[in-house]
This record gives structure tokens, C-alpha cells and sequence, in this order.
């Protein structure tokens, strides 16, 4: 794919709306390192933005329109009044920054006029790299910068959540919008979910970089099975609550889940549990070892991340265990897992990058003869947050 700058922006937005754009932004995309299905539990995740994402520029207008393009589904320009906003999602990529506009107007803010706005990503579609999340935050920053709003980043990550939660109807955590919005170059965030309170982890690989292998399989089930697993948890939630003066489940450890396992009749919901509570101390353990550059450990993490999530949590599927699994087997991985809600999308691996080129070429064979279908791979950056395009 060819990269996309500023350059580029521009000249894609002059042959849409024949004028000049004012401004171009940026907005990354992220994987979770480590700390998956944890973000509405109450728990610890550990992700980073990575230097793919989504591009705008845009160019004001004197109305209260907003003109919308994306080369990324080409079709016809989509206007959205902003004084008459849908109150009920289309379906459509549009619906990301309608929610958007419409948590600005209930938070106060007005908008005082429309854009022309055309965008443009190098996030691979469908492959659980946040392009949703990366959407809205380029929306939101967008709207601060041109009118100046004093709108905190966190703030930014929490309106958007609320559009895809009230308004798109994914009933998400808020670890992709917090990863995106205060991404740090070359660093990873630990972030609590249950209070939003926040720290870098410098991400020193050393030797080695982190490989997205995007298995290309659609990740159509994930929205359904996200849900379904989010009752399910809370379902656990209530159990423990019988015996227990607990808001979260990430509130308990391991130890503690033992001694009151008898509380579950039904099985399946204790082995939901044990993933989140595991999970939890995982990220807790993965932090450390980031913070003792002890990668070794880093990697085991990993892999025990992918096979509580395949085992436990059942979200994996035949795609992405093929691609961890291969994973595994070469000598030049330390760890691999899924990244992201499951069904489908992407796995990392932690990968010795002298080791590369072996690694991209021998998963790539065996996942290809397995599945029937190429897989992608991707070095991932890890990047900053949202940000406009200087010259």
C-alpha cells in the first residue's frame, strides 16, 4: 500500500470538493498488547497505538453541513446536516462520526459550521485494529482544534465510547478509544478501566519487534459474541456478588476466584471468569516484566494470554489459532497471541528481528495451505495519538 501523506491528502481532497484543504490530521490505530475482554471488567489492559490509522483533511465550510468522502469506501460524498443529525444508526462508517457530533451537542458544544472532510486509512478493514475508535477520535480532534475547544484528550477518548456504546450500538470498553487518543511513541499504556488512571510502560523490544499478522478472516461474529460474552461475564459478576461485596470482576485474584469457584453451577461462566481474573494478573505481570526488560517473560505472557482466550474464553477461532500456533513453532518468536475482540482480525508475535523475513515467509506458507487464504503481515510502530499533519 502506499503511504499516505500529506501530499497525497491533499491531492485526493482537491479532485473530490476542487479547492484546497486548510488542514490535514492523523489518528492511529492500536493493538492491545496484553489484557483482553478485560476493559469491562475493571481491569488492567496493556495496549499501544501503532503508526497505522486514519487520515483526514478537510476544509471549513459556511454552512452547517459536513461533507463526507473516504477513499476507503468509495461511493458518493455523504452529507450530514448538523442541525438535523440521525437519531438512529444507518449501518454505515458515517454513523461513527454522526455519534460523535451528537455527544458534542449533548455535552454543550455547538458546532458553528460544517467541514468538507475526505479520509483516507491504511488500517486493514474488519482486522481489529481499532478503525472505529480512530475514526472517532479523528472526528473529535478535528472539531477541538478548529474551534479550539478545551476538551482533554481523555475526554475525547470517553465521547467516543459513548458514540459507539449509545449511538452505533457496541457495547465496547473504553480501552481503544484511551489507547488511541493518548498513544505515546515507543511506549505502551497501563491503563485501569475501573478508574482510568493511567501510566506508560517504555516498550524497550531490544532485538526483536512486533509483528501483526491480520488473518484476513472477516470478523463477522465479534460484535454478536462480544455482547454475549459481556452478559456472560456479568452473569459470573452476579454469582460472586452473593458472597462477595465486589463491583468488578477484575477485583478479585486468582487465589480469591478459587476459594469461591463452588459458587458456579454452571461451568461455562466460571471458566469466563477464570480468563478476566487470570487475564487481569497477566497484564498486572506483564507490566513488570516490560518494566525489567524482561521480554522472556513478556513473550510467556503472551502465550498464555492466547490459550486462556482460546480455551476459557472461546473467541479465538480456527484463523487465528492457526496463525498463533505457526507462530509458536518459529524459532525466532518469543510469544504470540490474538489481538483485539477475536473471531477473526489480528494476532501479534514477538518476533527477533534478524528473524523477520523467515518468520513473515514460513507463517505466511502454513497459514495459506491451512486456511486457503493469504494472510497479512504488518511491523507495527508503536505510535503517537491523534495529531495534525505538519509541512
Amino acid at each position: 500500500m502506499a503511504a499516505i501523506t500529506k501530499q497525497v491528502l491533499q491531492n485526493n481532497f482537491m479532485q473530490q470538493f476542487s479547492k484546497q484543504p486548510t488542514a490535514c490530521y492523523f489518528s492511529p490505530g492500536r493493538i492491545n498488547l496484553i489484557g483482553e475482554h478485560i476493559d469491562y471488567n475493571g481491569g488492567l489492559v496493556l495496549p499501544c497505538a501503532i503508526s497505522l490509522g486514519t487520515y483526514a483533511a478537510i476544509a471549513p465550510r459556511n454552512d452547517q453541513k459536513l461533507q463526507l468522502y473516504s477513499a476507503n469506501f468509495p461511493d458518493d460524498i455523504l452529507t450530514i446536516d448538523l442541525q438535523n443529525l440521525s437519531t438512529k444508526a444507518q449501518g454505515l462508517w458515517s454513523d461513527y462520526v454522526i455519534g460523535v457530533c451528537r455527544g458534542l451537542q449533548q455535552q454543550g458544544y455547538q458546532l458553528p459550521h460544517g467541514f468538507d472532510i475526505f479520509i483516507q486509512g491504511d488500517l486493514p478493514a474488519s482486522a481489529g485494529l481499532s478503525s472505529s475508535a480512530s475514526l472517532e477520535l479523528l472526528i473529535g480532534m478535528i472539531f477541538r482544534e478548529q474551534f479550539g475547544w478545551d476538551l482533554s484528550l481523555e475526554q475525547l477518548a470517553q465521547l467516543g465510547q459513548k458514540a459507539e456504546n449509545d449511538f452505533v450500538g457496541v457495547n465496547s470498553g473504553i480501552m481503544d478509544q484511551f489507547a488511541v487518543a493518548l498513544g505515546k511513541e515507543n511506549n505502551a499504556l497501563i491503563l485501569n478501566t475501573a478508574t482510568l488512571a493511567y501510566d506508560y510502560v517504555p516498550l524497550d523490544l531490544k532485538d526483536y519487534c512486533i509483528v501483526i499478522m491480520n488473518s484476513k478472516q472477516p470478523r463477522q461474529l465479534a460484535n454478536s459474541k462480544y455482547n454475549q460474552r459481556r452478559n456472560e461475564c456479568e452473569m459470573a459478576l452476579q454469582l460472586l456478588q452473593a458472597k462477595l461485596a465486589i463491583a468488578q470482576l477484575c477485583e478479585l485474584t486468582p487465589e480469591r476466584l478459587d476459594e469461591y469457584g463452588y459458587l458456579f453451577a454452571d461451568p461455562l461462566l466460571f471458566k469466563r471468569a477464570r480468563h478476566v481474573v487470570w487475564e487481569n494478573n497477566r497484564t498486572l505481570n506483564a507490566q513488570k516484566a516490560l518494566q525489567q526488560h524482561d521480554l522472556a517473560t513478556f513473550g510467556r505472557l503472551l502465550n498464555a494470554s492466547h490459550y486462556s482466550l482460546q480455551q476459557d474464553y472461546e473467541v479465538t477461532g480456527v484463523a487465528l489459532d492457526c496463525l498463533v500456533t505457526t507462530a509458536w513453532q518459529q524459532p525466532e518468536t518469543i510469544g504470540a497471541r490474538m489481538t483485539g475482540a477475536g473471531f477473526g482480525g489480528c494476532a501479534i508475535a514477538l518476533v527477533a528481528q534478524a528473524g523477520v523475513d523467515h518468520f513473515v515467509q514460513t507463517v505466511g506458507e502454513q497459514y495459506q495451505q491451512a486456511i486457503g487464504h493469504e494472510a497479512d503481515f504488518y511491523i507495527a510502530h508503536v505510535a503517537n495519538g491523534p495529531y495534525q499533519l505538519k509541512d
